[in-house]
């Protein structure tokens, strides 16, 4: 439908609903992404729960792999300044042991990262190398956007779907009290089509009548 766009607009503004792309929405996901790209991964945490503090409690799996790739940017700290790896053992120890055994991906993936203690960073076999290569984090960043767009989206659409049974409801009670109601509502669907026919008719009035050609 041409004029599906114009209708769930006309909804979401009876719904007071925010526009789908609002500019603090877009803000907040990249400063997200940006703090993922940066290996700022706390600080991507917060944002995240700051912005819907639901997205990490329903998805288990996204919180466990940021809180793994903060453990890799512990270690990787710890690598490059030569200093005490104290603090990425007890992040592993409070934050993902707890977590890792509910699952047996977890488990495994703590596993592998807790391996690049084990070794320096030159002599790491390719799979534990690709920890600590930047896709992790463009990998990391994407999940979180698509999680955030898709969380969104089934939100609004619950509020629409809502919105257009509570008018349904309206309507039903209206008529079985016998109040007058036009057949149909126009509720933006045929915006397109009228927007169309409204142009003819001023094309008329100013005087130009459609061209016959039999």
């Amino acid at each position: 439908m041409e004029g599906y766009p114009n209708a769930a607009a006309k909804f979401s503004k009876e719904a007071n609903l925010q526009p789908h792309q609002d500019h603090v929405s877009i803000r907040a996901r990249q400063e997200i992404q940006n703090h993922i790209h940066s290996g700022c991964i706390q600080a991507a945490i917060e944002a995240l729960n700051e912005l819907d503090p639901e997205i990490l409690d329903d998805n288990k799996a996204l919180h466990f792999s940021l809180l793994r790739l903060q453990l890799v940017e512990l270690i990787r700290s710890c690598n490059s300044a030569g200093s005490d790896i104290g603090p990425a053992l007890k992040f592993a120890t409070e934050q993902l042991g707890p977590r890792a055994p509910t699952n047996p991906k977890f488990l495994e993936d703590l596993e592998r990262t807790m391996a690049l203690l084990l070794f320096p960073p030159d002599s790491l076999e390719p799979q534990l190398a690709a920890l600590l290569d930047p896709e992790l984090r463009r990998t990391a960043a994407d999940a979180v956007n698509k999680t955030i767009l898709e969380k969104q989206s089934a939100r609004r659409a619950a509020a629409i779907r809502q919105l257009v049974k509570m008018r349904a409801w309206a309507e039903n009670t209206a008529r079985d009290k016998g109040i007058s109601l036009p057949d149909r509502f126009d509720i933006g669907l045929r915006a397109e089509e009228q927007g169309q026919h409204d142009r003819q008719q001023s094309h008329i009035g100013n005087g130009h009548e459609p061209m016959v050609t039999s």
